[in-house]
């Protein structure tokens, strides 16, 4: 059975216009086009934007994705199998996570005290050097500068500078799901012309480049970030990786 480019949209929580998108950098063409130019879907496609949206939210950028998909020797049984795995892997450190919310809440709203250091429950301090090690890894000392620089204009942060940053972040993501709902391409002027208010904003903290921007848009893609977009706006849960496509397009331009 065919399905339209608007139910698809609908049950994937993809919009049209991305799904134009990824037609049109043939990460995901559609069975066929009619005359008037609509297009339709078979199960086939339905199966591959599956994998397109596991591989977004393990974190991969479209261009590996694509080149994934594209292998003669991909497997989808096989990787829906690692896709598996690799979530289940998660579960017990978001169930630790889920618990020291609901432990902050009760000790904030309650009075029902918490030790402090239980205030980190769930945290990896070995991860969050590891995100720091990635990004050096992939990026070299360029990036290492970047880390080195954030962590000094943080250092002198007070707590109306944190309140800044947070409301204009907050109004970021906030034009960024309208956006979204609205269908608009990542390509579109609206949608680039709120990735430059974050590429703007950024420079609070650090001076990214073209290649570190990048970066960082598919850095939202891991799931410690899509959770946090998701907290945003849980509707829409593909907010992370529309932004992570965004990036793309505004990075080629820097």
């Amino acid at each position: 059975m065919a399905y339209t480019v608007k139910k698809l949209a609908q049950w994937s929580g993809v919009s049209v216009r991305t799904l134009h998108f990824y037609d049109e950098i043939g990460l995901l063409k559609p069975a066929r086009v009619t005359e008037n130019g609509y297009r339709h879907y078979d199960k086939p496609e339905l199966l591959r934007l599956q994998q397109i949206l596991f591989y977004r939210e393990l974190g991969f950028e479209l261009k590996k994705i694509q080149e994934i998909l594209s292998d003669p020797a991909f497997d989808s049984i096989q990787a829906l199998k690692q896709h598996r795995k690799t979530l289940t892997k998660d579960l017990e450190r978001t169930g630790k996570l889920i618990e020291t919310i609901d432990k902050t809440l009760a000790d904030l709203k309650k009075g029902k005290k918490m030790k402090d250091h239980e205030l980190f429950q769930g945290f990896d301090p070995k991860k969050q050097k590891q995100y720091e090690y990635d990004l050096v890894n992939r990026y070299g000392n360029q990036v290492k500068s970047a880390i080195t620089e954030s962590k000094a204009k943080t250092a002198k942060f007070t707590k109306a500078d944190w309140a800044r940053v947070s409301t204009q972040w907050e109004s970021i993501l906030s034009d960024l799901s309208v956006q979204f709902k609205k269908g608009s391409a990542p390509d579109s002027k609206a949608v680039q012309a709120v990735v430059e208010r974050h590429f703007r904003w950024l420079h609070r903290f650090w001076t990214p480049t073209a290649e570190s921007y990048a970066g960082l848009g598919q850095g939202y893609t891991a799931p410690e970030w899509s959770k946090a977009f998701q907290a945003h706006d849980n509707q829409h849960p593909r907010l992370a990786s529309f932004l992570a496509d965004a990036i793309q397009v505004f990075s080629k331009g820097i």
